[in-house]
């Protein structure tokens, strides 16, 4: 297997790792969102299950924690791909923070550009 090859097949391992961190940070705060008038609609005090808004609080600080290691990760392998020579490889939404203007994303992994 080239380098190259394992660097795309890392692209779409992270791509889809930042997916799914996403979406469970997308649904806890769902969750959480929906504990006030949970409670609220079933008649307990606010004392009665803090706990539980607790527990949904923490789990978000959690995921939003996950997130930004995954994003160290991001970074460090894009610097080992430019350290080893690797044309940047661009799974998923291709904008990137000061790209101006953004670039659409969704761009399907085995029709991916290779972009710098």
């Amino acid at each position: 297997m080239t380098r190259h090859a394992v660097g795309e097949a890392l692209a779409v391992r992270l791509y889809a790792a930042e997916t799914a961190i996403d979406q469970a940070l997308a649904e806890t705060a769902f969750l959480a969102a929906a504990l006030p008038a949970a409670r609220a609609d079933a008649y307990l005090s606010a004392v009665t299950g803090q706990r539980v808004f607790d527990g949904a609080a923490a789990s978000i600080s959690a995921l939003a924690e996950a997130r930004s290691h995954l994003v160290q990760t991001h970074t460090a392998l894009a610097a080992l791909a430019r350290k080893l020579g690797l044309e940047t490889l661009a799974i998923g939404p291709l904008d990137k923070p000061g790209d101006q203007p953004p670039l659409p994303g969704g761009v399907e992994p085995e029709k991916t550009p290779l972009v710098d």
